[in-house]
């Protein structure tokens, strides 16, 4: 991702921390809640509440 975007609430995103500061990390993908919503119907992701 090389734009700025917003993040919301309801969205999911995976990140890839820094090696050379670990309070830091790069946001590679951004999933909106309704893409979110099938990953986790799919069994790729669970549900963290």
């Amino acid at each position: 991702m090389q734009k700025r975007i917003w993040i919301r609430e309801d969205d999911v995103v995976l990140v890839e921390p820094w090696d050379w500061q670990d309070e830091k990390a790069d946001v590679v993908w951004r999933y909106e809640k309704q893409e979110a919503d099938q990953l986790r119907d799919e069994g790729h992701i669970r549900s963290s509440v």
